[in-house]
């Protein structure tokens, strides 16, 4: 799976003298916490977030009057408070790397550039928060365990003919490190019953941890 296949396309762009007050507005209304900022010839110079506009804006504690507040804010421009050293991907980098560098660098959030440094996309930690439902089949109904399994070759082809065997459909099936010799393995299924799905699986793992339907 790689960005161009999760990403947002068209991203909402700004320059770097819209004002702060406008950029939040605009924010608002097209529901979204970051834009990228690009010059007058549309090369990426910058990023701003919803956070960095409300630090830059006046605290409601404030003693200044209404006009004053609304002068001052008029004056502070994207180019003043943007991130101008910009982490970014290309198209075909994957999904997974994308993940990593926004983990790794605490960011919410990737510009997705061409060859020529065009602003193509945006990639945010939504887009991968929606893939991960995805992954865990989360919007189908099914049912869910949770098992311990050896870390063994062989071990999840033997699970995965046992359950299509007894005419069921795994629609999610994810595996994680539990310990150096096991591991955590969930899958969801469909057309076997819960009950007959653990007296499938328990003979082929190590332990039964979570059942459920949803």
């Amino acid at each position: 799976m790689l960005v161009k296949e999760r990403m947002t396309t068209n991203p909402v762009l700004c320059s770097p003298d819209l004002p702060v007050g406008d950029a939040l507005a605009q924010m608002k209304k097209q529901r979204i916490r970051r834009m990228p900022v690009i010059d007058k010839h549309g090369h990426l110079i910058g990023i701003v977030s919803e956070k960095d506009l409300l630090l830059a804006s006046p605290s409601p504690a404030t003693s200044l009057s209404v006009w004053e507040i609304t002068y001052l804010v008029s004056k502070i421009k994207i180019q003043d408070v943007m991130t101008r050293k910009v982490i970014t991907v290309h198209e075909d980098t994957p999904l997974e790397d994308a993940a990593r560098i926004m983990v790794d660098n605490k960011i919410g959030g990737l510009p997705v550039v061409n060859a020529d440094k065009a602003v193509i996309g945006i990639i945010t930690e939504t887009d991968l928060f929606k893939t991960f439902l995805e992954l865990l089949g989360a919007r189908k109904k099914g049912v869910r365990v949770t098992t311990t399994v050896l870390d063994k070759k062989g071990q999840l082809a033997k699970i995965t003919q046992a359950v299509s065997s007894a005419g069921g459909d795994i629609i999610a099936l994810v595996e994680v490190p539990s310990t150096a010799s096991n591991y955590e393995v969930m899958l969801k299924v469909t057309d076997v019953p819960k009950d007959k799905l653990v007296e499938i699986l328990k003979p082929l793992v190590v332990e039964i941890k979570d059942v459920r339907e949803n």
